[in-house]
């Protein structure tokens, strides 16, 4: 790949939509359509391979040597899955990177999804120039987390499935936006969840700076004023391009 390219494709995989799109690496910003499918139901591999050589296609870089990167929402250790909570249980301990390279037939970068997210907020957005600690958290079918240290990304957090004692349930069953959808919830009885799940990952983490994306940060100002915290909590600033933004940005190395 060459490391002075300008442009380069990010994909995000998640439980629900696939979404791809080419971004300017200079300024952090798409510069084509954003192209979405729904994920496959079951979301197994191979199945998941065509949704993205769809929007590869649609996007018209499906036989083009731009970078691509491609998150994914997973524990993702030297292009290989660990953990499916929210796909087919057969990505578990799974050769992915080789997987979509061989099927793509180009290299790509492959990495967790809500970490790609937070390398979009550090070079472009909120966390952008930011000292300490930041935790990004995404709020959608499940709780994803990146962890920003004085500008460093330390991957795989998984901040979403600490427990809630006594409960039998973890943060994302509780709390994510899904949870919103399918308990019927308004946003103030939504927001009482989020205050027990930021007030417990302040206490464990003492952050400087909590930022909250996903597509649900589209609609920040209907529940982040409902959160009582010490931390200052804001807003992603690509909300729900993040993914994409931050896969094409890794895309690179």
């Amino acid at each position: 790949m060459a490391a002075d390219a300008t442009r380069a494709v990010g994909v995000d995989i998640g439980g629900t939509g696939i979404k791809a799109g080419i971004v300017d690496l200079d300024r952090g910003e798409l510069v084509s359509d954003r192209v979405k499918v729904a994920t496959p139901a079951g979301a197994q591999p191979k199945d998941v391979l065509v949704a993205v050589t769809e929007v590869l296609t649609t996007l018209g870089v499906a036989d083009s040597a731009m970078p691509l990167g491609v998150a994914f929402p997973a524990i993702v250790k030297h292009g290989r899955t660990l953990s499916a909570a929210n796909v087919s249980d057969k990505w578990i301990d799974f050769e992915a990177e080789k997987f979509f390279e061989k099927g793509l037939g180009r290299d790509i970068h492959f990495a967790n999804d809500a970490d790609v997210a937070g390398v979009a907020e550090l070079r472009y957005g909120a966390a952008k120039g930011q000292g300490g600690l930041t935790i990004l958290t995404t709020l959608g079918t499940g709780i994803g987390s990146a962890l920003l240290y004085e500008g460093v990304l330390i991957p795989n957090s998984e901040l979403g499935h600490v427990q809630r004692a006594k409960h039998g349930k973890d943060a994302e069953a509780y709390a994510a936006y899904s949870a919103m959808e399918r308990h019927d919830l308004g946003w103030e009885e939504w927001a009482e969840r989020l205050q027990w799940y930021y007030s417990y990952i302040e206490f464990l983490f003492s952050p400087d700076l909590l930022i909250v994306g996903g597509g649900v940060s589209k609609h920040a100002a209907k529940f982040l004023p409902l959160l009582d915290l010490k931390t200052p909590i804001v807003p992603a600033v690509h909300r729900n391009n993040a993914g994409i933004i931050g896969a094409a940005a890794l895309s690179l190395g």
